[in-house]
């Protein structure tokens, strides 16, 4: 018999990694890939190389540049980043993450943005927002 897909040895889909490491420690370098090599292995992600800009230069770096460059190439998935944040400040991020979707690849990232639980109220104390209840339609509807 035959053995089952997930017992073979299969690549994943084929992604590279991006950090902005403009001050950070040689520990903090490790960390960073460390945790974007676990999100791929267990995303069944076949990382092929962590870009690393270092430089606090406009929207062109080095590094991103020869990301988009890899991202022409045939077969590649996508980009993972730890965080939004290291594609760089707001208007640059914003730009990167168009030129990485024109380039016909994906952003995925380790920690996605998320929206606040709770607010905090004038007596300082943390109180959870109310939700509405999810409206759920009948069967035959």
């Amino acid at each position: 018999m035959e053995p089952l897909t997930e017992q073979r040895q299969v690549n994943g889909p084929v992604v590279y990694g991006y950090l902005r490491l403009l001050r950070a420690s040689a520990a903090r370098q490790k960390a960073l890939t460390a945790s974007v090599a676990e999100y791929c292995r267990s995303h069944e992600l076949q990382l092929s190389g962590v870009f690393i800009d270092r430089a606090a230069t406009g929207s062109l770096s080095a590094a991103f540049t020869g990301l988009l460059d890899v991202l022409a190439l045939p077969d590649v998935y996508g980009v993972v980043a730890p965080a939004a944040s290291h594609l760089g400040p707001r208007p640059i991020a914003a730009e990167r993450g168009q030129q990485i979707e024109a380039a016909g690849a994906r952003l995925l990232l380790v920690r996605p943005t998320r929206t606040p639980r709770s607010t905090t109220s004038p007596s300082g104390h943390a109180r959870r927002r109310r939700t509405r209840p999810a409206h759920v339609l009948d069967a035959e509807t």
